[in-house]
């Protein structure tokens, strides 16, 4: 006879943030049981009250000590709040999802996006990380051609939104465009240049031996994990774009044998995640305008690369909003996927 599991505690670490308040939207679309929701962040934020399904929840003070009977941990405060409370709340008995980069590259965390290596859920222990939402735009339509014909090479733009860098980097966009449009000056607080009718390369870290800089990093090491095949080969470029929430990528990739893009097309048109915006005729394809607010990745331009002879590579165009597939539904489906929530 199948056994009923409890509906889960659930606390929300950066309830307050541009990822928080997403999770409690997910959570609310996809009818997430929830039996009690504890809302967390940083002590500037604590009294302070969210809305879940009718209930106005205060929010605490992020800290080592209130984890005690939470179940489900989302985590979207920063790697630094990830290192510091992630072992507290595990310590106290919960499953941490983890949005930040903390743990990603961890051997004993799972790195997970459930349509590509959701198996790897069950492995936990105490703590699963969401991979980096460039990462995630990319691998959610790759990994299905990936399966039928080994991906050895991949070169990728990115044009990531105001999202990405969190509710602030949003509203800098908004005012800083504002200002512009009006004539006023604008002073950037929390992006290194200006935003508004301009783009610049992704403002992490460069690492000046090679010139690479955190993000594409990332997607270079946590592809290789999430695919399980240190071999392939990857270039990419991240760069800024005056957008607010969602991703858009450029992306060329290399077959181990010729493909074709009625191929491609095909393997996408059944893959879970991917929604296929190609059309040539109309000149319509992906754009961030119509991947915000959705939960696939849209996929379009799929043609071949005419710099291959040998009719091994495809050229495509992405898009998918960081929020969603790229955090917050991300996390969501795996917590929807944790064996501790699946009936005996």
């Amino acid at each position: 006879m199948e056994s009923k599991v409890p509906d889960p505690v659930v606390a929300i670490a950066g309830v307050t943030g541009a990822v928080g308040a997403e999770f409690i939207t997910t959570m609310n679309r996809r009818g997430f049981r929830v039996r009690r929701l504890k809302a967390l962040a940083s002590r500037r934020s604590a009294g302070r009250t969210v809305d879940f399904r009718g209930q106005s929840i205060t929010i605490e003070e992020l800290t080592e000590d209130c984890f005690d009977g939470v179940d489900i941990a989302l985590f979207s405060a920063g790697s630094a709040a990830s290192r510091a409370f992630a072992p507290a709340a595990v310590k106290a008995g919960a499953v941490v999802i983890d949005n930040s980069s903390a743990f990603r590259m961890d051997g004993n965390v799972p790195l997970v996006i459930p349509e590509i290596n959701g198996r790897r859920i069950a492995e936990h222990k105490g703590i699963i990380a969401v991979p980096n939402c460039s990462a995630i735009t990319a691998l959610v339509p790759l990994w299905p051609i990936h399966q039928n014909n080994r991906i050895k090479r991949m070169i990728i733009a990115t044009y990531q939104a105001a999202s990405g860098a969190g509710a602030a980097a949003m509203q800098e966009l908004v005012e800083s465009t504002r200002a512009n449009l009006e004539g006023r000056r604008f002073q950037p607080k929390v992006l290194p240049h200006p935003y508004a009718f301009n783009l610049f390369s992704h403002n992490t870290a460069i690492d000046p031996a090679t010139g690479y800089n955190e993000e594409e990093t990332k997607v270079i090491k946590e592809t290789r994990k999430i695919f399980e095949d240190e071999r392939i080969a990857i270039g990419i470029t991240c760069v800024r774009v005056p957008v607010l929430r969602a991703h858009s990528q450029a992306i060329t990739f290399e077959c181990e044998r010729p493909i074709t893009e009625d191929e491609v097309r095909e393997i996408l048109s059944a893959a879970p995640g991917v929604r296929i915006v190609d059309h040539r005729i109309q000149n319509y394809f992906p754009m961030p305008v119509d991947a915000s607010g959705q939960d696939d990745v849209l996929v379009g331009r799929i043609r071949r690369d005419l710099s291959d002879p040998r009719g091994h590579s495809i050229s495509m165009f992405v898009a998918a909003d960081q929020l969603l597939k790229g955090a917050a539904l991300n996390a969501v489906q795996i917590a929807e996927l944790l064996p501790e929530r699946v009936p005996a």
